[in-house]
């Protein structure tokens, strides 16, 4: 018997992926400098230099967040980790929380609730709207004790952004916390933990932080810390135990699990830029470069899903027009422009695409090339198409809104 007969084949070989530009739901294209940040020799994960190096970390996510809290890290794992994280630790079995579900991540939240125990009381929107407050109001008048209300902030399904401020000062009214999911906010849109006294609050690194996926920003505040501490019921996940991993991200280093430490390194580095370009500008610039393609899309007749009060400038959701081969558009731009854009998920599968404008790859090289591209493929799929209106559409948004004349857009 040899080595092969196990399933190794001769001619594999080393795996070189090609260049994409990545313009999809995310993941966003990273940065140079945070690719050459995760070649850095790797360290030991409680070696003292490293564990600056994750304090600064911590500091930089707190500017990132807009949070005092000391309860700030990333999470070894992608943002549905980080949102576990959330549920296990602040669901005890018998609990009521309320889901709003306006999109593919609100329902994940019910299934974690349903896991730890707890009862969803379920406020549903539809796809493509965002949260009401009413609804949420009225459904905590039905069930006074309602722990805990949990909602996306930023629907990646749909574009939509719903009003975390208004929903998160409801919360506090009837004395319940709140879970925000900010997976495709964080670094794109206004997001302010401190001010909007969000309790619980969790992203990704591969959306607005020009990161690659694999680490999860988490912020708790004061009162979600006191709940755990008096926990009567064991956190039931062990890894995600927040009394454990803080022994590792608080003072003592207490080791738990082994980190990934040239990940931590690239969201160093993500952050480091964040804060050089400054937040307020990464928000005018996503909403810029959001604008330039609205007027370019809107050229091929093109319709968004998302009314305009609430759309997403990082996720762009539009229609597929009329007699279109959306799965075809999707495949010549990947074989022809190495260009990946995101197709729709569960009731709009096959009726939107998903234009990502995040972090790194929201730039106006990527506004322009993406609208020349759909211009020559829907001209090759047989659509009459007025060549250079869409880019000359987007050029004059970018010429009339310097990007410090940009208002920064919050609901």
């Amino acid at each position: 018997m040899t080595s092969t007969d196990f399933g190794a084949k001769k001619n594999i070989n080393t795996f070189y992926p090609p260049q994409r530009i990545l313009m999809g739901p995310g993941p966003s294209d990273t940065h140079p400098r945070v690719l050459s940040a995760m070649a850095r020799p790797t360290l030991g994960h409680l070696d003292p230099v490293f564990t600056d190096m994750m304090e600064e970390l911590k500091s930089l996510l707190r500017y990132s967040f807009q949070t005092s809290n000391v309860m700030t890290f990333p999470v070894s794992g992608p943002g549905s980790v980080g949102m576990e994280m959330c549920f296990v630790n602040m669901v005890s079995p018998g609990d009521k929380i309320i889901i709003c579900r306006n999109g593919v991540f609100g329902s994940r939240m019910i299934e974690n609730v349903q896991r730890c125990g707890g009862i969803a009381i379920i406020v549903d929107d539809n796809w493509g709207e965002p949260v009401n407050p009413q609804k949420v109001e009225d459904a905590l008048k039905k069930n006074p004790d309602t722990k805990i209300i949990a909602f996306v902030h930023a629907e990646t399904s749909t574009g939509a952004l719903s009003d975390a401020k208004t929903l998160c000062e409801i919360a506090q009214r009837y004395n319940c916390l709140t879970i925000v999911d900010a997976v495709t906010s964080l670094g794109g849109s206004p997001l302010l933990v401190d001010e909007w006294k969000i309790d619980a609050i969790y992203s990704g690194s591969q959306k607005c932080l020009s990161c690659p996926p694999g680490l999860s920003p988490v912020s708790f505040s004061e009162r979600v810390v006191d709940l755990i501490k008096n926990r009567k019921t064991k956190v039931q996940s062990w890894f995600m135990d927040l009394n454990l991993v803080l022994g590792y991200w608080g003072e003592t280093r207490t080791y738990h699990h082994t980190a990934p430490t040239n990940a931590l390194y690239a969201l160093h580095e993500a952050l480091v830029m964040l804060y050089e370009e400054g937040l307020e500008h990464s928000w005018a610039r996503h909403q810029r470069n959001h604008e330039a393609l609205k007027a370019g899309l809107t050229t091929f007749g093109t319709k968004y899903l998302v009314d305009a009060e609430y759309r997403l400038p990082q996720l762009n959701s539009v229609y597929v027009p009329n007699a279109i081969d959306e799965k075809e558009v999707r495949r010549r731009l990947l074989a022809q422009y190495n260009l990946e854009i995101g197709a729709g998920l569960g009731d709009f599968a096959g009726k939107i695409w998903r234009f990502g404008l995040m972090g790194y790859s929201s730039k106006i090289d990527n506004v322009m090339l993406c609208l020349n591209a759909l211009e020559t493929v829907f001209s090759d799929m047989g659509r009459k198409i007025s060549f250079g209106a869409a880019q000359t559409a987007a050029h004059k948004i970018y010429e009339e809104n310097p990007l410090n004349s940009i208002p920064i857009k919050t609901i």
